[in-house]
């Protein structure tokens, strides 16, 4: 029996993640499965894989320097292969890292994937089956905790907050990559869905930022900020994909919806408070949400050039 079906994976992320693997598509390449962060990639040029490789390692760099995790513990939420354990291990200098995946199918391809680190330094880098909203970790066991391009599958904004919380340690630190509804578009979640496939299925969930923020807020967590990277994402993964035979039109419909402002794209970090004197800081700032978005320019790269 799929040990998978307790943790109610809904089935077209089982679907994509399992027999169909998307790290196998022509729109990713590497191991990653995200969109990438194209800043410092010229869009005025024919991009290539090694481009495309590049942008989602870039991304993965990102939450990384937020994250300042060299000899840390940490977990990766939402792992898929791995490679970004790997990286974080080898460019970085965690620790070690264990990585958190709800697909039986992801964690063996993960392992597979990583079989020369996992024989080399079997105590820095580990992988573990469990969903985001219950992770199967003793308290406080991490000092850091990152979810790459992943959020947007969960089903409970609230129960991954909460748990995230639990398994940081006092002082710890997180940091959450994904696409979210940013804020007067909360109700866009029918138009995304009208647009984007991956919203229709059900294999993306059309979550508000401020469902987040207020989780991590209602968690205990403090310091939580958003940075909107939209402009260094959607334009870049439109120039890759209009290079790309793709089966399909619709994800070329991502960067219309961005510039539609029914979606974009955050970097949100969180710290779990310090203990002083056996009781937690406490703070009641509202989250610090940087949202400017930049002026669409004339010498941006057409979205079918």
């Amino acid at each position: 029996m799929d040990p998978s079906r307790d943790l109610a994976v809904a089935p077209a992320v089982r679907a994509v993640y399992g027999p169909q693997d998307l790290s196998s598509a022509p729109a990713f390449a590497g191991g990653f499965i995200n969109f990438g962060h194209w800043a410092g990639i010229p869009l005025d040029r024919p991009l290539t894989a090694e481009d495309r490789v590049r942008s989602q390692r870039d991304l993965y760099r990102l939450v990384f320097g937020a994250l300042d995790g060299a000899d840390t513990r940490a977990v990766e939420v939402g792992c898929g292969l791995g490679v970004g354990a790997a990286l974080a291990l080898e460019e970085f200098g965690f620790a070690a890292v264990t990585g958190l995946d709800i697909h039986p199918e992801q964690l063996a391809r993960a392992r597979r994937a990583n079989a020369g680190l996992l024989a080399r330094a079997p105590e820095r880098l580990g992988f573990a089956h469990g969903a985001a909203e219950r992770m199967p970790f003793e308290d406080g066991r991490f000092d850091r905790l990152y979810s790459v391009e992943a959020a947007q599958h969960f089903r409970d904004l609230t129960a991954f907050a909460r748990e995230a919380a639990r398994v940081l340690r006092p002082g710890g630190r997180l940091a959450v990559t994904s696409f979210f509804l940013p804020a007067g578009a909360e109700d866009a979640g029918g138009e995304l869905a009208a647009r984007l496939e991956s919203f229709a299925s059900g294999l993306d969930v059309a979550h508000p930022l401020a469902s987040l923020l207020d989780a991590l807020v209602g968690a205990g967590l403090t310091c939580v900020r958003a940075e909107s990277i939209g402009d260094q994402v959607w334009p870049g993964l439109d120039r890759f994909l209009a290079g790309v035979e793709l089966p399909v039109r619709w994800p070329r419909n991502f960067l219309p919806a961005y510039r539609d402002g029914l979606l974009d794209y955050y970097v949100v970090t969180a710290d779990r408070p310090a203990v002083t004197a056996d009781r937690p800081i406490v703070t009641t700032d509202r989250p610090a949400v940087t949202t400017d978005r930049p002026a669409v320019t004339a010498d941006r790269p057409p979205d079918g050039a």
